[in-house]
């Protein structure tokens, strides 16, 4: 394939550069031409890839399928031999794949890669790319960035769309760039562009979104944005964390912890994942080194749940590694909403430890559910809303703390000292 048979757009993936950033909206074909770009290179001569993103719970959520298909598109078959987990060429050209958030352990053991390729990277944490960039360090050494933007605080976005490092080549590349854009697309955009332009301008143009129009939370965000208030937050040692979580396994898991001040709330961190025990939650929570006050458990799930394959229930797990167990109340979810809507004035968010968390609340939206012939609002289940669920119950059971001197003893005494801020 020669040069020309890419879109202009794209011509600098042929040249020398530590960065190289395409972004912009669906349609621009940047996944494709970044495969067939690297596919290509790697045929003329020996290279080392790896093809990264945040989370990779298996090699289905990775490109391998795209780079696999190309290479069969470029007539490349008798050149690369796909294997289960990497892609070989007869050069020792090696594709091989992983997620940040990890598998950076493994990645930085990795030596000699040439190019890696970030795929999906508007969802790259700041702690994965501060991990990672080191890591490629070989002279000459390349780092491939495609994404369709989210939001314009995003690291992602910051990093390397709003303050690119030294040495970067950064494009917008849209459906305008791509020669090849299907009419079975060009007619979805146009329906989107009429029925829903910020939408539209959010999909196909690739512009940043400050709130998605149907935010639950959208005025609840927007003064957290105004006022500032997500920012560096310290653990205060003299505070006990509480965690508010929404369970699940196939599902996702989500959790927030929170430490109560008078008149706010500090938001201190927060842990996501799907697949994983109950155990392997608490693990991940003690090694954060938190005086840990009360686990507030869902109430449809608190009580009864099969706790992930060990026969005895999530609530039975959590007394017996010593944690202290609440069960949410049973309300519904627009009392839930309201509740949250009460304490969002009084939250601060932690910019890097919360950051996963944040996004699910600017992305837990409505949409339109039919139920016996009508049409109403509801929240929309998705992988936003399990963090979003997790504020929730931190809202129905959230607590202004007493005064010091009305402050219990024992277990449940909180002590009122006032945590320190950055």
């Amino acid at each position: 394939m020669a040069l020309a048979d890419f879109p202009a757009v794209l011509g600098f993936l042929w040249q020398p550069a530590r960065y190289k950033v395409a972004y912009g909206g669906r349609g621009g074909a940047k996944s494709w031409n970044f495969a067939r770009a690297l596919l290509i290179q790697g045929s003329k001569r020996k290279l080392r890839i790896l093809c990264a993103r945040e989370t990779m719970k298996s090699l289905a959520d990775s490109v391998h399928k795209l780079l696999s298909d190309q290479i069969y598109v470029l007539g490349l078959g008798g050149f690369y031999r796909i294997e289960k987990k990497t892609i070989v060429g007869q050069n020792g050209t090696e594709f091989t794949f992983a997620g940040l958030r990890h598998d950076i352990a493994s990645i930085k053991s990795t030596e000699g890669i040439d190019v890696c390729w970030v795929e999906e990277a508007q969802s790259v944490s700041d702690s994965s790319w501060s991990a990672l960039i080191p890591t490629i360090r070989k002279d000459g050494s390349e780092i491939w960035i495609s994404m369709n933007p989210d939001f314009a605080d995003d690291a992602a976005y910051e990093r390397w769309v709003l303050n690119p490092p030294p040495g970067a080549i950064v494009h917008k590349v849209g459906w305008r760039d791509n020669p090849w854009f299907p009419q079975v697309l060009r007619q979805e955009m146009e329906f989107c562009r009429q029925t829903d332009p910020d939408e539209y301008n959010h999909v196909w143009e690739g512009c940043c979104i400050s709130l998605l129009s149907s935010a639950i939370y959208a005025n609840e965000l927007r003064a957290v944005d105004r006022e500032g208030r997500i920012l560096n937050v310290l653990y205060d040692p003299a505070r006990p964390v509480d965690c508010f979580w929404d369970l699940g396994f196939g599902d996702q898991t989500a959790v927030w912890m929170v430490q109560s001040f008078p008149f706010e709330y500090r938001c201190i961190d927060y842990i996501e994942e799907s697949g994983k025990t109950i155990n392997w939650f608490l693990t991940q929570m003690q090694a954060r080194g938190y005086l840990f006050g009360i686990d507030w458990l869902p109430w449809d799930l608190g009580l009864h749940a099969a706790s992930l394959g060990s026969g005895k229930s999530v609530e039975e797990l959590m007394r017996l590694a010593g944690r202290r167990v609440r069960i949410v109340p049973r309300l519904t979810v627009a009392d839930g909403i309201n509740a949250a809507r009460t304490i969002f004035p009084l939250c601060y968010f932690d910019r890097i430890r919360t950051e996963a968390g944040v996004k699910s609340l600017r992305h837990y939206r409505y949409g339109d559910v039919k139920t016996t012939g009508h049409v109403s609002r509801e929240p929309i289940h998705d992988k936003w809303s399990h963090g979003a669920d997790a504020f929730r119950y931190f809202g129905l059971c959230a607590k202004g703390p007493k005064p010091a001197a009305a402050a219990r003893s024992g277990r449940d005494r909180r002590d009122e000292a006032v945590g320190t801020w950055t």
